[in-house]
């Protein structure tokens, strides 16, 4: 009875919420709640839902965090220098050209936002591509390969694994480090040789003579809130804290590092309390849709595990499993992940089916950690740019100014090909 519930209630959230019947957040409160009043738990309930959301808690607090401290440091300019630096530095040779989009969209993503990152990078690039008569096709794909392998602690896939598995994200992320350094070389290289093929295509003349390149021009409203002259401070600042999480994530909780590193950035770029509050302001709708959904991921994991319904489907899907592959699964899952993002968005998969292969898995003796480590992979990271389901898809093709079909076509070897690679990367260094 309990393996049955639980599977009906996964299909009825993933039904939910893939059909768009549901938002995610009111898909995964409504469902699992109403299978464990079906399943006779009755006022358990209440327990299964406070427990899921006790043990979420830390996460949701340093993703709110994360986003309000990345949000300000960039409404100081702390990435216009840089910015600014890449665009003169690329020249008008499509190799450089490439690369320096890659690069520019690696550090605009860091703040975890694929929106962002897009709507910085391809409006700055995309004259340059236009003028050179550059496949605006191979800006699409720079922009996403960058963006997709970026899985900071703070990025959705990220925390959604996190969340689900009730695992820290230094679990997750830390060991996860030379995995995505190798990653990146993978996306430098193939964008060099995105590049060096449209040197090719074009011909010499796209490197003789002068070409001007793109301005940036900000808004009035964007330029009252820069700070330039805390330049340095913010740079060091934000190394302080990213170095803080990764290297002492054990000790100080990831949350605590970014509420005092927002307190400081507000404090010294903003200094006046009506700025601080706009200041949050203008990024609490960002961060707290997401809490929003953390949350209510809270309710669906501590149902699931409060009640067993998770452990009994484990157990019965058990059976299936040769124990001779039982060791593969996180390889497997590392390999597939990529592709799953075109059938699952980031809540469906993470909260509805990552849990059940982690439980599986759990029952051969494969840690958690190492099948969440495999699913961030490829599921929504280095998918998303390519998934139809998620919006930051389509603003990447309106932006280009391209059909999704032919993007999906081009860059989706790409991504794939970086994700076999980091998957193949797990296995050489024993991280699964």
């Amino acid at each position: 009875m309990l393996p049955v519930l639980g599977l009906l209630t996964i299909a009825v959230l993933l039904g939910a919420i893939l059909s768009r019947r549901m938002s995610p957040l009111v898909a995964l409160i409504i469902v699992p709640v109403a299978a464990s009043l079906i399943g006779g738990f009755g006022f358990h309930t209440s327990k299964f839902v406070i427990d899921g959301l006790k043990s979420l808690a830390p996460v949701v607090g340093m993703f709110v965090f994360a986003i309000l401290y990345f949000g300000t440091i960039t409404d100081a300019g702390t990435l216009d220098p840089i910015i600014d630096r890449i665009l003169r530095a690329v020249g008008t040779r499509p190799t450089r050209i490439v690369m320096g989009t890659t690069l520019l969209a690696l550090l605009i993503h860091l703040d975890g936002s694929g929106a962002v990152c897009f709507l910085v990078t391809i409006p700055a690039m995309l004259p340059l591509y236009d003028r050179l008569r550059m496949d605006r096709r191979v800006l699409a794909a720079a922009a996403s390969m960058a963006a997709g392998i970026n899985f900071l602690p703070w990025t959705g896939p990220m925390i959604r694994a996190s969340a689900s598995l009730h695992l820290p994200v230094s679990a997750l992320f830390n060991p996860l480090i030379p995995v995505q350094a190798i990653g990146l070389v993978f996306v430098f290289g193939a964008a060099w040789w995105l590049g060096r093929r449209e040197e090719k295509r074009l011909g010499a003349a796209t490197a003789g003579g002068e070409i001007a390149l793109p301005k940036r021009e900000l808004t009035p409203e964007e330029a009252a809130l820069r700070r330039p002259r805390n330049f340095w401070f913010n740079i060091v600042l934000t190394v302080i804290v990213l170095g803080t999480m990764v290297v002492m994530g054990e000790k100080i909780p990831p949350a605590l590092v970014f509420m005092v590193g927002l307190c400081i950035a507000l404090m010294v770029n903003y200094p006046n309390v009506d700025m601080q509050r706009k200041r949050i302001d203008a990024h609490a709708r960002a961060a707290l849709m997401m809490a929003g959904i953390l949350l209510a991921a809270g309710v669906f994991t501590g149902v699931m595990q409060g009640s067993g319904m998770l452990k009994a489907m484990a157990q019965a899907a058990v059976g299936f499993v040769p124990p001779s592959l039982a060791s593969h699964i996180p390889v497997v899952l590392g390999l597939l992940a990529m592709p799953l993002s075109m059938l699952f968005d980031p809540d469906s998969f993470y909260f509805g089916v990552l849990p059940v292969i982690a439980e599986v898995a759990g029952q051969f003796g494969v840690p958690a950690a190492h099948v969440g480590q495999a699913a961030l992979l490829g599921q929504m990271t280095t998918g998303f740019p390519v998934s139809p389901l998620t919006p930051a898809t389509f603003l990447v093709v309106g932006l280009c100014g391209i059909e999704l079909a032919e993007h999906q076509k081009f860059t989706f070897p790409l991504l794939f090909g970086a994700s076999i690679v980091m998957t193949i990367a797990c296995v050489v260094l024993g991280i699964f």
